[in-house]
């Protein structure tokens, strides 16, 4: 008799794509870096930071910016962490209102695609499926 393995797959859809600042702050969090220690690693202000976890100003835009964020948090260049943080940054100037949410969720996978990474066979079905819609 062969044994036979059963795989289930479920997938958990989340309300809303993942944030910036929510990634930024589960990764201080991870790392047990307070808010005032994160801001003075990453040479940004306190006040105006913790309006960017919560979600009320944007990212910063700037690349200089964003590497000493990652640099505090010890992500390194090139790692999926690393690639994360930046395509988020990125994703949250997209108007929500332009491009329907569904793709939006989909950008982390045309952005590896564009940084030379190989994303699944499945992801990539799945960014076309959209696309078409």
């Amino acid at each position: 008799m062969k044994n036979v393995v059963y795989i289930y797959h479920t997938t958990i859809k989340r309300k809303e794509m993942e944030t910036f600042g929510n990634y930024v702050k589960s990764k201080r969090f991870e790392r047990s870096i307070t808010l005032r220690n994160f801001c003075k690693m990453a040479g940004v202000d306190p006040s105006n930071w913790s309006k960017i976890e919560r979600g009320i100003l944007p990212p910063p835009k700037s690349n200089i910016i964003l590497n000493q964020i990652a640099e505090a948090l010890s992500l390194k260049p090139g790692s999926d962490e690393y690639n994360t943080l930046f395509d988020l940054a990125i994703i949250s100037y997209i108007p929500k209102e332009i491009i329907p949410e569904n793709v939006l969720n989909k950008l982390p996978v045309f952005f590896r695609t564009t940084r030379g990474e190989s994303p699944t066979e499945e992801e990539l079905r799945k960014l076309i499926d959209i696309l078409k819609d």
